[in-house]
């Protein structure tokens, strides 16, 4: 693929990685879905909240894009989708003012929610950011040291939830806060899979993922704990906090979670893309699930 096989406007949407967006939706829904519950839902909060986390998604999308291609860590061996950088499609000059560009959108859409819901969303927002550009960046690049797991499950999972939450109720719950964890731990399986498919590739570029530093089995291991955590909660919801039998709406997406299993014990390589966008559909229809039951 290059600069003549595609635009250069489809070329900073495949940049922006649209399949991996529904990753920053999730926890504003969720969230949302639980202020919905208590009555304190007010919609322009989280409309605002959606746009800043999807921007804040695709600015972490083109750093790792950046970092990731000069660190070597996008090869011609790569299996995943192709990557802009790698493939000439956007110049490094370019892509570094796109990142300035998106952070820079989410940082000023983010000063309204400051201006409802006080300075904790200033301080919040930009760690985000930070956290975002550090995921590949700077001197100890998370997704490179084994801490990406970690990042994602806090910043898209608990951060993302329990803060979309707070900006209507201006509390922070443990109900809140147990609501966040399937959001996390189901967002935190697709970066497990996406590394579980490049382990060879990253160790070759010294990228120290998790799944290369404990290997594959652990990386199955993890990958099955962090469906049966998600599944748990319902359960907690009903039995310790008084939910309806409704919250337990997720459980319909069993068989897929079923499915996931069986497809990373048995795919290997480029197949695995397959198995990757199908735990990214799955994490969306889970949480869909999810915040209805908490809604209804």
């Amino acid at each position: 693929m290059n600069d003549n096989s595609i635009s250069k406007f489809q070329s900073w949407i495949l940049a922006s990685r649209p399949k991996t967006l529904l990753a920053a939706v999730v926890p504003v829904v969720v969230g949302s879905s639980l202020a919905i519950s208590e009555g304190k839902f007010i919609f322009i909060y989280s409309l605002v909240a959606l746009l800043c986390s999807v921007l804040i998604q695709v600015g972490t999308n083109f750093t790792n894009d950046l970092y990731d291609f000069h660190k070597g860590a996008d090869s011609e061996k790569r299996k995943g989708p192709v990557r802009v950088l790698a493939s000439g499609l956007i110049t490094v000059n370019e892509m570094r003012l796109g990142i300035i560009a998106v952070f820079g959108f989410a940082f000023i859409l983010g000063l309204y929610l400051v201006s409802q819901a006080g300075i904790i969303i200033l301080i919040v927002g930009i760690i985000s950011i930070i956290a975002g550009i550090a995921y590949t960046a700077g001197p100890f690049p998370l997704a490179y040291n084994g801490l990406g797991d970690v990042f994602v499950f806090l910043f898209f999972g608990i951060i993302g939830t329990v803060f979309t939450y707070y900006l209507h109720s201006h509390t922070v719950t443990l109900i809140s806060i147990l609501a966040s964890i399937p959001v996390g731990a189901l967002i935190t399986n697709i970066l497990v899979v996406n590394n579980f498919r490049d382990i060879e590739e990253d160790r070759a570029a010294n990228k120290k993922t998790l799944a290369v530093i404990l290997g594959k089995d652990f990386t199955k291991y993890q990958f099955i704990s962090l469906l049966v955590l998600s599944f748990v909660i319902p359960a907690v919801l009903y039995l310790f906090f008084n939910f309806h039998i409704i919250i337990f709406l997720p459980y319909l997406s069993l068989p897929l979670a079923l499915r996931l299993i069986k497809m990373l014990n048995t795919f290997d390589g480029i197949q695995l893309n397959k198995t990757l966008e199908l735990t990214a559909k799955f994490s969306a229809l889970f949480g869909l699930l999810f915040a209805l039951g908490l809604t209804l």
